[in-house]
């Protein structure tokens, strides 16, 4: 590295937010840009490292460390420093064919593992490549680039997310003939209907879509197929078919009451929210309201997250978001959760923010597990009944929550939105392809291969992998194209 000294003599910055105040009143960013000379002086905080660890994406524990798509992070990090912002843009693009995804809304397992991360904050590396990308486009760098001859084959992708995606650009670059078959009115899977739009405008997305429709892609929205398009055509029209439906199969919570009218799957909340918001500014009425509603979420991650904002610009009365797991401290435990893990630690997110912002105070409960919802005489939800609950292992390995005698409450709530993850994809289609699965109902196949017992049918993505990061999904996407490009030509120059 050119400023070998860097990571000594800046402090790390990442990206702005705007007062939540304010920004609790729209549907935009809720973050600001850094300038140019701020991003260049945290790409000099990058160190020479002798092995870098942010582009080794691996799993350990089950949490994912590094970047699975293997970034050139310490690369574009040099180049943003030096001020070669085209090469930068270059370099990123050549592992990820949305950085502007990931800049956003994955987590940053790489900055988990920087090594700068030991003792120090880590490098920000997630706010340089959404700066990377952000600059491309406004310089007019990001262009299509459709392949210069077609090879005749034709391949089906089943579902617009990021894995859909990725696996389109790719097989489409090695000259394949490309459709993607979307259930829903608009394209991007779950980066569409499932993040907000403050975190994640819709017009990103339509961005990129744009320039993979110059490249010669072909998007069929309001198409499902199994239902709109059968199985039948789908083997006679097509070559090869690519599954990337995600797993969109609810977990939901098994207590008494969970069937009163105001008891909401968070995705349902999220999605009806952000329809209404891109077809009619919420002018329509077709969504579920939060306003001067006791809010409750059960489940502590990202979506509930997502939900807390969500609520809060509809003006909601009450918000409160139980955790099930204890508070945690601000710094990792170096013996429970050594680098380089992704740190698990206390962290305060953007709807946190502005929950406090306009409530007062952080809405999380932490270590409360709900035991029932009781309703009115009409027969909708008035109160969620919880307990207190300590957590231990038993001799077996398996999580143990034992319930704290005396912490009883009831919370008022009129609306109750369960945010507690996936079991796995719909299996609908893939009884009709008949197609093997796993224990856990997600599709059989190989990660590095995505082969399926089905001729000619892969698999990807959460649909493959089950729950899973963003930068997980570009990932198989980019294996998988990599795999049917193979199985199509005997050979294949994809990564």
């Amino acid at each position: 590295m050119e400023k070998q000294t860097g990571f000594m003599e800046y402090k790390r910055q990442s990206q702005r937010e705007r007062d939540p105040a304010a920004r609790i009143k729209d549907w935009n960013d809720y973050t600001k840009p850094l300038t140019e000379e701020e991003i260049q002086t945290q790409g000099a905080r990058c160190m020479d490292c002798g092995v870098p660890t942010c582009h080794s994406g691996m799993e350990i524990n089950g949490v994912t460390t590094g970047c699975p798509v293997y970034h050139l992070i310490p690369e574009w990090n040099q180049l943003v420093y030096e001020g070669k912002w085209k090469e930068a843009l270059y370099r990123e693009q050549e592992m990820n064919n949305f950085p502007e995804f990931t800049g956003i809304a994955c987590p940053a397992p790489c900055e988990g593992a920087c090594v700068l991360g030991i003792n120090e904050p880590p490098v920000a590396i997630r706010t340089i490549e959404r700066a990377i990308i952000e600059k491309g486009f406004e310089e007019g760098w990001v262009v299509p680039a459709p392949p210069e001859k077609r090879t005749g084959k034709s391949v089906a992708i089943v579902g617009s997310g990021p894995a859909g995606l990725a696996a389109a650009a790719q097989l489409n670059k090695a000259g394949h003939t490309v459709t993607v078959f979307e259930k829903n009115d608009r394209v991007g899977g779950l980066l569409t209907y499932g993040i907000p739009e403050m975190k994640l405008s819709y017009e990103v997305v339509e961005r990129r879509v744009a320039i993979l429709k110059q490249e010669g892609i072909t998007f069929l929205t309001d198409t499902e197929v199994g239902k709109d398009v059968t199985v039948s055509q789908l083997k006679d029209e097509f070559d090869a078919t690519v599954l990337c439906g995600g797993a969109t199969v609810h977990r939901n919570i098994q207590v008494e009451g969970s069937k009163l009218k105001g008891v909401h799957r968070a995705m349902d909340f999220l999605h009806l929210n952000t329809k209404s918001l891109l077809d009619s500014n919420l002018e329509d009425g077709n969504f579920i309201s939060a306003k001067d509603k006791n809010v409750v979420v059960i489940g502590g991650g990202d979506t509930g997250t997502d939900c807390l904002a969500t609520a809060v610009r509809h003006n909601c009365k009450s918000l409160t978001q139980f955790d099930i797991y204890d508070k945690k401290g601000l710094v990792r435990d170096v013996d429970t959760n050594p680098w380089p893990q992704y740190p698990t630690i206390h962290r305060v997110e953007y709807g946190h923010k502005e929950a406090a912002s306009r409530l007062g105070e952080d809405p999380r409960a932490y270590a409360v597990m709900t035991k029932k919802f009781t309703g009115d005489a009409n027969g909708n939800v008035k109160e969620v009944h919880t307990v207190n609950v300590k957590l231990r292992f038993d001799e077996d390995g398996n999580k143990v929550r034992d319930e704290i005698p005396g912490t009883e409450k009831i919370w008022p709530a009129d609306l109750v939105l369960i945010a507690i993850g996936f079991n796995g994809p719909e299996q609908e289609l893939i009884n009709q392809l008949k197609v093997e699965t796993n224990h856990d109902s997600t599709v059989k196949a190989t990660y590095g291969k995505y082969t399926t017992n089905a001729a000619g049918i892969f698999a990807a993505g959460d649909m493959r992998r089950g729950q899973s990061l963003i930068v997980w999904a570009i990932n198989e996407g980019r294996e998988v194209a990599r795999e049917c490009d193979r199985y199509l030509m005997g050979e294949t120059f994809l990564p």
